[in-house]
Order: C-alpha cells, then structure tokens, then sequence
C-alpha cells in the first residue's frame, strides 16, 4: 500500500473513502469547517442527534448519493481527548481501515484533528500510517484469489497547510517501517510449521539482514555440538528437520562496550515430546517461535531506524518432536554452562533452548545485558490472559525502560517477583537443577531457570505466550500471530540510544 501526506484541500479526488477521527465533544461551528458542504451536513447531523458522538471504538459510516469522490465517509471515535492517546488512535484507526475494506475501498484519506490529542503530530502520523498496515494486515498466503476481491492500494494522511511536512514525513517512515516489521513477526507465526521449519527461519532472517543492514550467521549442527549446546540439542534431536543457531548482529554504537543480548525463542513446531500435548493444544504450536519472530522484527526496527545501540541476537531454532531418538521424561541432560539438568517435563522444552542460547550470547558474542521473549508458558495466560505480557527481570533499571517502552508502544507488561524462595522448586535429586517446577508460580519459575544462566548479567524475561497469538480477531489484527514484542523491543532500544 502507498501512504503519504497530504494538506487539506491538496488531497487526491481518486480517494473514494474518507476516515475521519473525532474526539467527544466537538464543536461542529468550529472544528468541521475543513470539511465539503455535504459530508459537513451529513456529520453535523449525525453529532447533533447524537447517532454518532466520539465515544472511544464507535465507527458509523454512511455513503453520499453523488459522483465525486471521497463517495463513502467513515467517522471513528478518539473518546475523551485527553485520554486519546498513541494506543486508542491505532485501535481507531485499524478498525476504520477494516470497515473500509468491506467497502471495498481501493483509496482512503485520513483527516486529522491534531490539537485534539495528547500526542506530538509526528508521533500522530507514525500511529496512524502503523495503523493503516496493520488494519489491512491479512494472511492469506494460502487463499485462492477471488477475483471481486479489492485491496485497500493507496493511503493519504491529510495534515493542516502550516504543519513541518518535513517532520511529518519522518513520522511517516517510522509508522510505516513499524507497521511492515510487525506485520514480518506475524507473517513469521502463521506460516504453517510444515513451511516455517528451521532452515526457513534462518532464510528468512538472512533475507531481512540484507535488507535492512544487520549480519546474520547460521550455525548447523555440526557447530551447535562444538558449542556444546548439549540442552539445545536434546530439544532437536526428537526431529527430522535440521536445527539452526541464528545470529544476528547490529552495531549502531561501535564506540561502545554495551551490547544487549536479544534471545528469542525459536521452536517451529511443538508437539510436547512424550509430555505429549491434547490435539488441540497442538493445532496452533507453530506459534511457538513467536519470540524469534518478535526478535527478527525488531531488529529490522532497530537497523532500519539506525539506532545507536548494539545488539546480538541470538535464536536456537528446532522442533520438538517424538521419535526413537527423542529425549524422555526422566533424562538427565547436560548445558553449554556445565550444568546438568534433570528432564521432568519434555514439553518444558523453550527453557532449555533457551538458555543455551542465553550462554552462547555471553560466551561467544560477550553480551554484557541480556533480555529474552518467548511464548514460554501456559501459566502466564492463566495469570494476565492474551492481553498483558508477563516480565520477570533482575535488573529495575532495565524493567523501568521496559515499562517505559510499554507505555508509548502499547503492549502492555506486568512485572512478577524474581522470588528468590521459588528457586528450591526446581532442585532435583539427581542433577543440578530441574526443567519444570511444576504448577505453582509456572512463570516465575521458567524465569528463574533461565536466570541461573545469565550469569548475575543484567535481564529481562518476557513471556509472551499469551500476547503473541489471538484466537479471535481484534481492532488491530485478525486472529492468528499478532506480531506481540516487535514495537515493545524496538521502543526499548530506542530509549536506551539517549542513554
């Protein structure tokens, strides 16, 4: 889709549909006077019998009996304008851009009232044009092309006479830029396992290397064993699909020592191993690699923006399948750090990878912090549900970032204790330590496993296993992947550059 800006009054007549986001409140003598006589009457109409008032999430659509374009007008509800913040312009917008499209609209402008939100015009443009992708975001790769259907191919953002285009223009590119990335993490998720296997993740992230600037290098087996990623090959060694060691890296910073270690969960496909999962658990577990592809998205953010940070990226990518050669519950394994490790629970498998990749970063990248994202566990969708992502972080300064980065992408966080007490569940009998303490505080204890080989090196854990896929389809995303993680890292990092 093409997206750009456009003054009032300079707008292309080609646009058939026009969007426009109103707060509660407005003054129709005053604030419709940019509008043509007969979508000002319609909308005057509207506001004053009250069919129509702002109210956050309310859409109401009406099509003019006339030739000249925009024919079809969506009007969309900010809510209250001091609350109208990045969050509730990006629902507002994605749902517009939905109903346009069961309009079958090919062109749309977007009209903008600035001064009513508590956002900076740039960052009002960068919402909207992220918007706009993401609410035309579908996956039909696997659709048979039906020939009445219309895409949604052009985009005007329509701005005063007296804005600074020129910083507009930037807002622009970041929005669109953070749109693409997330829709490439969601992409990453819906491709069926028997496509997305390991080698074609580790294609893909080559691919998007070359694209946006960062390295990447693939180890095979060959080198994951001389790594002696013993943990990591446990998990892989269940499947017919060769295992990869992505590594991506970014250095925006070559004048400093910093570098964050992103590790992002890779698991194509899991079946449980012999902790064998329901079969309907297992009908969306190609979803399980949703922290590489959160991981792979932000790094085409943060390389694209040219952010001064540096980062390696680290995904140990495999599945974990049943076979003869499958490890079992019971097996003692070891770990690329020396300890060993006492298998429980097969289908406590993303820790394990997990945590060789974590010691991969520090050993042989020389990572000083360390922040990993994996859809690790079923008991952060029991605590926070598919809307919030559990964090567990040993570092506040680190977590307070995170918060922050919360706050502007709108991927919500919830920090759980890193309760020292809660490390003696996962003590074993036989081995240093064991894979899964079982029930009681599920995701504090998969973080706590990976804590104990982070070296005392600063770190925040991200569960997204709830936020990272939707069973139903939402303002800003069909059901399926929702590309969770992608705006909350590269937020992140974009702080820490001002550091």
């Amino acid at each position: 889709m093409d997206i750009r800006i456009s003054k009032h009054g300079e707008s292309t007549a080609l646009c058939d549909t026009a969007i426009i986001p109103f707060t509660e409140g407005i003054e129709i003598s005053e604030d419709l006077l940019y509008l043509d006589s007969d979508i000002e009457a319609m909308v005057s109409h509207l506001l004053r019998t009250e069919v129509f008032t702002g109210k956050k999430d309310q859409i109401e659509s009406f099509r003019l009996a006339r030739e000249e374009n925009p024919r079809n007008v969506i009007l969309v509800g900010l809510g209250n304008e001091k609350c109208a913040d990045a969050f509730t312009v990006q629902a507002a917008i994605s749902s517009a851009v939905k109903e346009a499209k069961k309009l079958k609209s090919k062109a749309i402008e977007i009209h903008q009232i600035f001064s009513s939100c508590a956002i900076s015009k740039s960052e009002m443009v960068a919402e909207i044009a992220k918007s706009v992708i993401l609410g035309d975001y579908d996956f039909l790769s696997y659709k048979t092309a039906n020939e009445e259907t219309k895409e949604i191919v052009e985009a005007n953002i329509l701005v005063h006479n007296e804005d600074d285009i020129e910083e507009l223009e930037r807002g622009l590119a970041e929005g669109m830029m953070e749109g693409h990335s997330i829709c490439v993490a969601r992409n990453l998720v819906n491709e069926p396992s028997n496509i997305m296997t390991p080698s074609m993740l580790a294609q893909e992230a080559e691919k998007f290397g070359k694209e946006y600037g960062y390295s990447v290098k693939i180890h095979n087996e060959s080198d994951i064993e001389a790594f002696g990623m013993e943990a990591f090959l446990a998990v892989a060694k269940g499947s017919a699909e060769p295992m990869k060691l992505i590594v991506m890296k970014y250095e925006g910073n070559p004048n400093s020592n910093e570098v964050y270690g992103l590790i992002g969960k890779g698991l194509t496909y899991d079946s449980g191993g012999y902790s064998i999962k329901p079969t309907d658990g297992m009908l969306t577990m190609k979803s399980d690699m949703g922290g590489s592809a959160a991981t792979i998205g932000a790094m085409n953010m943060i390389a694209s923006q040219g952010l001064k940070v540096n980062v390696t990226a680290v995904v140990a990518a495999c599945e974990n399948m049943i076979s003869g050669h499958a490890y079992k519950p019971g097996d003692v394994i070891g770990s690329m750090a020396g300890k060993y490790i006492e298998v429980n629970n097969t289908d406590a498998e993303g820790r394990l990878t997990l945590i060789d990749a974590v010691t991969y970063a520090i050993e042989k990248e020389g990572v000083s912090k360390i922040i990993d994202i994996a859809t690790l566990t079923g008991a952060a969708l029991v605590a926070l549900g598919d809307k919030i992502t559990s964090c567990v972080a040993s570092d506040d300064d680190m977590y307070k970032t995170m918060e922050d980065a919360s706050k502007i992408s709108g991927e919500k966080i919830w920090r759980l204790p890193a309760e020292e007490a809660y490390k003696k569940l996962l003590k074993s009998d036989v081995a240093d330590l064991k894979n899964s303490a079982g029930r009681l505080a599920g995701t504090i204890t998969a973080g706590l496993f990976i804590k104990e080989f982070t070296k005392d090196l600063p770190w925040v854990h991200l569960d997204i296993a709830g936020t990272s896929w939707s069973d139903k389809p939402s303002a800003n995303c069909p059901s399926g992947g929702t590309g969770a993680g992608v705006s909350l890292l590269y937020n992140f990092f974009k702080r820490v550059q001002h550091r």
